[in-house]
């Protein structure tokens, strides 16, 4: 798309690697996870930024607002056309149901577009690296301000380094 940020880029990218579609939708479903922000958090530790507690508070409550009462609710009415009666199947149906996940996916963008633009990059926790660890620390400081547990399981297609995946590819 026209005028998007390196972070829509980054996500595009990331969640087209092997796991990572899956392990998003887990995490969202059992941990209530806002898959854009556990994108930018991966983004962050890409541009070297480490984060803590309060810059995923900060974040969650920037969009909080924009996730409940616009994305949350096109994911429900998609995921409610996927399962209805049968006096509502078919492929008009089917057909309003792409339309109504194209529109989530413009909401996700534009949500991505907001948190890219909250503040520069500089600005969010403190330089660190090596990506993996910084990865590990960001989305460990996600979990903390969710109050949940993220397990290896889950995390291990989103931690898995960049250089080494494109040599797998």
């Amino acid at each position: 798309m026209a005028n998007s940020s390196p972070f829509w880029t980054f996500s595009l990218e990331t969640y087209h690697r092997p796991g990572v579609p899956g392990a998003c939708v887990t995490l969202q479903d059992r941990c209530g996870v806002d898959v854009n922000i556990l994108l930018f958090c991966l983004f962050l530790a890409h541009s070297g930024r480490a984060l803590n507690v309060a810059d995923v508070a900060q974040m969650d409550g920037a969009m909080r607002d924009w996730r409940q009462l616009g994305v949350v609710k096109l994911r429900e009415v998609r995921r409610f056309l996927k399962q209805t009666p049968e006096a509502f199947q078919g492929a008009q149906v089917e057909a309003f149901r792409e339309r109504i996940k194209a529109v989530e996916l413009e909401a996700e963008r534009l949500q991505q577009e907001a948190l890219f633009a909250l503040r520069p990059l500089e600005a969010w926790g403190v330089a660190s690296s090596p990506e993996v660890d910084v990865a590990q620390a960001n989305l460990s400081a996600y979990a903390q301000w969710l109050n949940v547990v993220f397990s290896p399981q889950e995390l291990a297609p989103l931690l898995v380094p960049r250089q080494i995946e494109s040599q797998l590819s």
